[in-house]
């Protein structure tokens, strides 16, 4: 049987429309290419994103800003000694880009300019930290990705 040209271009167009639908359906039924999204109410937290690059201006005014570093108990974040630390008030918001059942929050109570972040919640691996504190009718906010 010989095949024209003709009939050669209509089987290409159905071996890539083929090849195509494969792809498609692969992605929407198979659980390991599913990606969820940064957030769940990502359009709310658009709205909210001026405050926090006030936020970050009033961090960076600071004469001294948050650190944090790693040790054997877990994770150790530094606020400024030149305030009051028993005036800080706000939220530690760690976020696991893979894995958002690994996500956790924490309040902020400190009697020691230091929070620590127990290694047992933490997994191998990148993270990134968001620090929502106030201090004195002031609003500051730290973000950073960090490799555990």
């Amino acid at each position: 049987m010989k095949i024209n040209w003709g009939t050669g271009i209509v089987i290409a167009f159905i071996g890539f429309i083929s090849f195509i639908m494969y792809f498609i359906i692969t992605m929407n039924v198979d659980d390991t290419y599913d990606h969820d999204l940064v957030t769940e109410d990502y359009y709310a937290e658009e709205l909210e994103y001026q405050k926090d690059i006030d936020k970050l201006k009033n961090a960076k005014n600071l004469s001294e800003n948050i650190t944090y570093k790693k040790t054997a108990e877990g994770l150790i974040i530094e606020f400024p000694e030149t305030i009051n630390v028993n005036e800080i008030t706000g939220k530690v918001f760690l976020y696991r880009p893979s894995n958002k059942h690994l996500d956790f929050d924490t309040i902020i109570s400190l009697s020691k300019p230091s929070l620590l972040i127990p290694d047992n919640r933490l997994v191998d691996g990148r993270w990134n930290i968001k620090i929502d504190w106030q201090y004195n009718g002031n609003s500051y906010l730290f973000k950073e990705s960090i490799n555990y």
